[in-house]
């Protein structure tokens, strides 16, 4: 080997071994930037991390909660089969029994392609007959005078599913066959109690034979779980049911089912109530996720329709069928997650976008402190390329073990889901510091600068390149805000980055606008303050006007976290305010009491109660008729309408209360004299009425006759309103009460924010059964959050926090980033008799002015930002999925919130002022002489 090679191999060790002191050095010499910076990365990384998962998991927790709580009427996969043919009995007779259902069974639960999947303990198959059989039997109940039908049922597993009551299980004796004449049979309790079964009650069943099937009552038993699949997805296994005779008066007749074991099947081959093999799947949504639901509804499909359908018919017969509403389900959740999505995605654009920046500002804090350290490096023949791998390593020393914590406590915190959408959020964090940090460092010092060159907000000029960047930033943020506001958050196929971006684009722009506008104020206070005998006035205008260009980012992480907080805010605020204009809707008032139907006469006692109860304000009474014919219009078409009658000044007082189109109280007031109770009106005499816009526009501007109980009258429209309080349909007509010939209350709206509820029930109670009670508290009570909604709110609830937290943490960044200056200054204006209430008062008033620019540009940025998004954002899916007035609103807009404004705004104003107060009283304390030493450039 050459002593040249020698040479080389020796510096080449030299220099690897060079590397591990240089990074063990800098984290022995900074160990708190160190910890800050692994602190900062360990909570973005989190952030990052848990974000998909969180995402993931309340969709998942969404699907399995929408096919749990469903009807199983409507998820559970019925596969039936018409019965065996005619031909050898024997073969008949075997095909139905327990035995060969049950081999079919499970067979098809098996074969059921992926991911669908069956929950075996509430699946369940047998034979029942598809037409109900009269039942003659004298002891039997008939309401109307009819025969009650009933059905007859061979359900497997009986004895799993019910507990026993009373009697005995029904058994079969022997062989059962289609000619046998008594099998035995089980009833439920509601059964039973409904049509007077009891142990030893027997049914005679007509067959087509000469003798009928005698069904004998053994047993009466109890559903273990009612609303399972097993019994709800027939519920007339478990509960009998009064059905109306198709007629104009209708007359009510019971329905009910016998349970018979499963080998007493072929006995039901004679009947003439068409019986059929069944088999029911449950489906198991316990590991379904929201990625296969794709899937599943194309698998779904094909057993309905298709291949899989084939395999079933090779099983259970050819002529089998398939049917679900299933997939009708996962359309539904489909709809809601889409709805969703986008409005989230919204959240985590913006919170990754202030993440990003808060990141980028740390690495520019630790650069500016090494800097003079770096030049000296540069100087004595450090090559850009050999500083950049000694601050990537130590960057990553710190960096990637904190990254690393963050995914593991997210994936901790959020379980069974995916992991890598995890992964790459981590590591997307670790890339960044990892290469911005060093990156961002090194290009710093391309080329000498000379010391003490200022760079400063007063005398930045900005190059072309900057007018260019952000000229190219206005027109996307153009685009994205037009984009949103013409066809809303969801784009086709999923979420639009470019749309989802727009409130951080437009906080973008803002930011850059008013970093060009801040030196303007400033040149003009420091013009008036100039004039003033103080000097700390002065002195921190001065100040904030050196203050560094490269200050920029903390605006623009300012006005992001306050745009993104606000938007999350509003959000939830939007969501909440659906929900209490639904809950409105829905009862008109605080309290409701009304009969069936809105159609009975309330007594005078329950009127003179509710007045008389606790916390009651105000009691509206109104009379509500429905389905009033309108005359014909144009077109001849036959409308009807609803008449309510009411008292104008106490019901305009509630519609202005409620919002529920107000109108002044005069407008509803007749001319002339009132006609006595019960007489006719004069035919000349005309009411003014209130209609919604289509009565409005059937009626026309001439007086119109109506014809209704209430009386027959002529009215004119002098208003219209598209709500009103006492009825939650679009067509209506609101009517003076006093003028109606036959007057009545029929329903009474409450207002009082403490109304006892129960001296309203209690009132209610005393009337009769035929009165209910409606509590705007309980309507809105009833809105409750499904898993995504919920999810989706803690996301914004998260993003909100998030938000005021990486903006204060950039208030912080920004003024550590020139504390060691301001602390020099203050000891030296200190050596010339500036007194510690002066330097406090100078500290900040000198962090006042960048404080307040990024609070109050937070504030118009933020609403405006809202007010151009708002039409393109509706929140319904997000507020109303369940709840009874979950359709009464078209629409949920989304509204700017003062709170979810203000305090992000009025904290980064705050914290400025704490910091500096801090920072005077800690510099108080040191001694001049600590601060100004020889040679000292600050």
């Amino acid at each position: 080997m050459s002593p040249r090679s020698d040479s080389g191999r020796s510096t080449a060790i030299t220099r690897a071994g060079a590397c591990a002191p240089w990074v063990r050095t800098r984290l022995r010499t900074a160990p708190g930037a160190a910890c800050a910076l692994g602190l900062l990365v360990l909570l973005t990384a989190f952030l990052a991390a848990a974000f998909p998962r969180a995402v993931d998991a309340y969709e998942n927790k969404g699907l399995r909660h929408d096919l749990a709580v469903e009807d199983p009427r409507r998820s559970v996969l019925e596969l039936t089969a018409p019965p065996p043919a005619l031909g050898d009995e024997a073969k008949r007779e075997a095909a139905v029994r327990g035995a060969a259902l049950g081999a079919v069974h499970r067979k098809v639960l098996a074969g059921l392609p992926e991911p669908v999947r069956a929950d075996a303990s509430q699946s369940s198959y047998g034979i029942h007959t598809t037409e109900p059989i009269a039942a003659g039997e004298k002891w039997l109940p008939r309401p109307y005078g009819l025969d009650p039908e009933l059905t007859y049922a061979t359900p497997s597993d009986l004895p799993a599913h019910a507990t026993l009551r009373d009697g005995a299980w029904p058994t079969v004796h022997g062989e059962v066959t289609a000619a046998s004449t008594e099998v035995e049979a089980a009833v439920t309790e509601a059964t039973a109690k409904a049509l007077r079964f009891k142990v030893g009650s027997t049914i005679a069943v007509p067959t087509r034979g000469e003798r009928p099937l005698t069904v004998r009552i053994t047993g009466i038993v109890a559903p273990k779980l009612p609303k399972a699949a097993y019994w709800s997805s027939e519920r007339l296994l478990r509960t009998p049911s009064l059905v109306a005779k198709p007629a104009k008066d209708p007359f009510y007749y019971w329905i009910a089912a016998l349970l018979l074991p499963p080998d007493a099947a072929p006995a039901l081959l004679a009947t003439t109530g068409v019986p059929e093999p069944y088999w029911r799947i449950a489906p198991d949504a316990d590991r379904l996720t929201a990625l296969d639901v794709d899937r599943l509804r194309s698998r779904v499909a094909s057993l309905e329709s298709g291949p899989e359908l084939l395999k079933l018919r090779a099983l259970a017969g050819p002529a089998a069928t398939l049917t679900t509403d299933l997939d009708e389900v996962l359309t539904g959740y489909d709809a809601m997650r889409s709805a969703i999505s986008p409005v989230v995605a919204v959240a985590a654009v913006g919170i990754g976008a202030v993440a990003a920046v808060v990141l980028l500002m740390t690495g520019g804090l630790l650069a500016a402190r090494r800097r003079s350290e770096l030049a000296l490096l540069r100087s004595r023949g450090g090559s850009l390329r050999g500083i950049g791998r000694r601050l990537l390593a130590e960057t990553a020393v710190t960096t990637v073990p904190a990254a690393a914590l963050g995914l593991l406590l997210a994936v901790a915190a959020i379980g069974r889901v995916r992991l890598w959408p995890a992964v790459v959020g981590a590591a997307a964090v670790a890339v960044l510091v990892c290469v911005a940090l060093p990156l961002g460092t090194t290009l710093g010092h391309r080329i000498p600068q000379l010391h003490g060159a200022r760079d400063d907000m007063m005398t930045a000029r900005p190059s072309r390149r900057r007018t260019v960047a952000e000229l190219t930033l206005l027109v996307l943020a153009v685009g994205a805000v037009a984009a949103l506001r013409r066809r809303g958050t969801a784009a086709d196929g999923g979420s639009d980055f470019l749309v989802s971006a727009a409130p951080v684009l437009v906080g973008l722009i803002a930011a850059l606008v008013l970093a060009r506008l801040y030196p303007l104020p400033l040149r003009l206070a420091s013009r008036s303050v100039a004039r003033l005998r103080g000097a700390v006035g002065f002195l921190s205008l001065a100040r904030a006007g050196r203050a560094s260009a490269s200050g920029a980012p903390a605006l623009l992480a300012l006005l992001v976290a306050l745009t993104t907080a606000a938007f999350g805010g509003s959000v939830l605020a939007g969501v909440a305010d659906a929900r209490d204009d639904a809950a409105v809707l829905a009862t008109g008032a605080d309290a409701r009491i009304s009969g069936e139907g809105d159609a009975i006469e309330l007594p005078d006692r329950l009127v003179r109660d509710v007045r008389k109860a606790g916390g009651v304000r105000e009691v509206a009474p109104v009379q509500i008729e429905y389905s009033v014919p309108l005359p014909s219009g144009d077109l001849g078409s036959d409308v009807k309408t609803t008449l309510v009658g009411v008292d104008p000044g106490t019901y305009a007082r509630l519609a202005r209360a409620t919002g529920l189109g107000p109108f002044p109280a005069d407008r509803l007031k007749a001319t002339g004299a009132a006609p006595g109770k019960g007489t006719l009106p004069s035919k000349d005499r005309v009411l003014p009425v209130l209609a919604s816009p289509s009565v409005a526009e059937q009626l026309g501007e001439r007086p119109r006759a109506i014809k209704s109980l209430a009386g027959n009258f002529k009215v004119r429209v002098v208003g219209t309103v598209t709500r009103t309080p006492a009825v939650d349909n679009a067509d209506f007509l609101v009517v003076d009460a006093a003028s109606l010939t036959h007057r009545q209350t029929t329903t009474l709206l409450v207002t009082g924010g403490s109304a006892d509820a129960k001296a309203l029930r209690a009132a209610t109670h005393r009337a009769g059964p035929t009165f209910f009670l409606q509590l705007r508290s309980e309507e809105r009570a009833a809105f409750v959050d499904t898993p995504m909604q919920s999810g989706a709110e803690r996301i914004y609830t998260a993003a909100i926090a998030a938000g005021a937290g990486y903006a204060l943490l950039a208030v912080l960044l920004s003024l550590l980033q020139t504390a060691p200056e301001r602390t020099a200054l203050l000891a030296r204006l200190r050596t010339m008799g500036l007194t510690r209430r002066q330097g406090r008062r100078l500290l900040g008033l000198e962090a006042m002015p960048q404080a307040l620019l990024a609070a109050i540009g937070g504030l118009l940025v933020g609403w405006a930002t809202i007010a151009l998004l708002a039409p393109g954002v509706d929140l319904v899916q997000l507020a109303l999925s369940s709840g009874p007035g979950s359709d009464t609103l078209d629409t949920a807009p989304l509204r700017a919130d003062l709170w979810s404004l203000a305090l992000p705004a009025l904290g980064v104003v705050a914290l400025a002022a704490t910091v500096a107060a801090v920072q005077a009283w800690w510099a108080g304390r040191r001694g001049s002489i600590t601060e100004l030493r020889a040679g000292d450039t600050r």
